[in-house]
């Protein structure tokens, strides 16, 4: 077990703001004697969802690549240095063929997700981005319909993504649907889980997330016996004492409070993680996508612990804003990618849990289809995967983009004017997830804009 004095004070610091600021934002109290009780009533239609977050803006152009003859000469006439050899791309022998004969095949690092495509476990969705109504390439050029705030921008576009919202960012869809469920978990704290800081997609109205590390919960040393902070005694008893004593300000009180809960969800969750045990399936180190669904993934083992029918997560990995040497950084991108996701599935299928643990992903915005020399530049529309027992996969959804420049749907040097709106992935999660269709507008707002609220990519339950 890891000791404090191994810790670096920056490290402690951070772990246990992760774990205040969980318990500032949501006082709830954790009851360690009902933990039998959480036990007895583990969910017999456990469901979880999962947002991989791809921070920077993925390469949608290099990921999913035409393979036909007449898309894959455009896709190399336009990108050039940056074009991936066709011999290398993956082939996806879809389900259902396209409309015009276009072929699509995965990044060559993607293996084991091309895999996973072909036996019926992921699905891609085409053209997909931020938009608040149905919008055509005349209306967006004059501007005769609303359109998302900034885009183009890192932390607007990430925001929006995250939100379902052009204007106030105070709450994200997938906080939302833990609103929606939080009766539903005997432990609401344990509802929605981020292992990438604090979290917008997973702040609600109620609901905020539970931070935590991706290599696992550091004990912030309170009443046990002997217990050490940097190595001295000494510093753990007035840390004990700190948090323990009683003061005039009720707003140092309330942080005291605040640590107390925050030290018992530690305790609860580690509790938890031991008794659960270890995982069989393997992740790879040096990966943190990887240790990030690895926790996930041991959470998910753990929830008869929490008494939990319904969770969401959020983890990301960064370095997707490929401005320059796209081949060999977005490849090594792909790498990781496919051996998190991949490893994460077998996970689930340890666990037998494949039909109630469906992962998706997201990203700031697409990238241009034009080269700038070296990489790519900002975009708009963007390709996502969706994994698990339930997807309908081998299969893509969404309308496919006409591939080239000065196409219907480029705004400009190919970035791609989506043709599916992020409301409607977040409404056909939400729907599986059990959200009624009375309150997907909750979730996503201008979902009655479109007339599509079912992308049909999740199976009915």
């Amino acid at each position: 077990m890891t000791t404090m004095s191994e810790l670096s004070r920056r490290a402690f610091l951070k772990r246990l703001g992760y774990l205040t600021a969980a318990g500032v934002a949501n006082p709830v109290t954790i009851n360690l004697m009902g933990m039998a009780e959480a036990a007895a009533q583990t969910a017999t239609d456990y469901k979880a969802l999962v947002c991989v977050f791809f921070d920077g803006g993925n390469d949608q152009a290099n990921t999913l690549i035409p393979i036909d003859s007449k898309n894959y000469r455009t896709y190399k006439d336009v990108r050039q240095s940056i074009a991936i050899d066709q011999s290398k791309v993956l082939p996806l022998i879809p389900s259902s063929s396209l409309a015009n004969g276009l072929k699509w095949g995965f990044h060559p690092n993607l293996e084991r997700l091309n895999s996973l495509f072909h036996l019926k476990k992921l699905a891609v969705l085409q053209n997909v981005g931020t938009l608040i109504q149905p919008t055509s390439l005349d209306e967006f050029n004059k501007k005769t319909v609303p359109l998302p705030n900034m885009l183009f921008s890192h932390s607007t576009q990430t925001k929006i993504w995250q939100s379902t919202s052009s204007a106030a960012f105070k709450e994200g869809w997938g906080g939302k649907i833990g609103d929606l469920i939080l009766n539903q978990n005997s432990q609401a704290m344990f509802s929605c889980v981020s292992t990438a800081n604090n979290s917008l997609f997973l702040t609600g109205h109620k609901t905020v997330p539970l931070n935590i590390v991706s290599d696992g919960i550091i004990p912030i040393p309170s009443a046990q016996e002997n217990a050490r902070l940097y190595g001295s005694k000494e510093c753990a008893q007035a840390l004990k004492e700190l948090i323990t004593s009683s003061r005039d300000n009720i707003m140092e009180n309330h942080i005291n409070e605040v640590t107390l809960r925050s030290i018992d969800a530690e305790s609860t969750m580690s509790s938890a993680l031991k008794s659960a045990g270890e995982l069989k399936t393997q992740f790879s180190a040096n990966n943190s996508l990887a240790e990030q669904l690895e926790v996930v993934a041991k959470l998910i083992k753990s929830r008869g612990h929490f008494g939990i029918k319904r969770q969401v997560f959020f983890v990301s990995l960064d370095g997707f804003d490929t401005h320059s040497s796209l081949l060999s950084r977005h490849g090594k991108q792909m790498s990781l990618v496919d051996d998190a996701l991949a490893s994460f599935y077998e996970a689930t299928e340890e666990l037998n849990m494949t039909d109630s643990v469906t992962t998706f992903t997201a990203s700031d915005f697409g990238r241009t289809f034009s080269s700038n020399g070296d990489g790519s530049d900002h975009g708009w529309g963007s390709h996502h995967m969706i994994m698990g027992g339930a997807v309908n996969g081998r299969d893509f959804y969404g309308k496919s983009p006409e591939i080239g420049l000065n196409t219907a749907e480029d705004t400009g040097q190919g970035r791609m004017l989506p043709t599916t709106s992020i409301d409607q992935y977040s409404a056909t999660l939400a729907k599986w997830f059990g959200v009624p269709n009375s309150d997907l507008s909750l979730i996503a707002p201008n979902i009655r804009n479109f007339n599509n609220q079912d992308l049909g990519f999740m199976r009915s339950q």
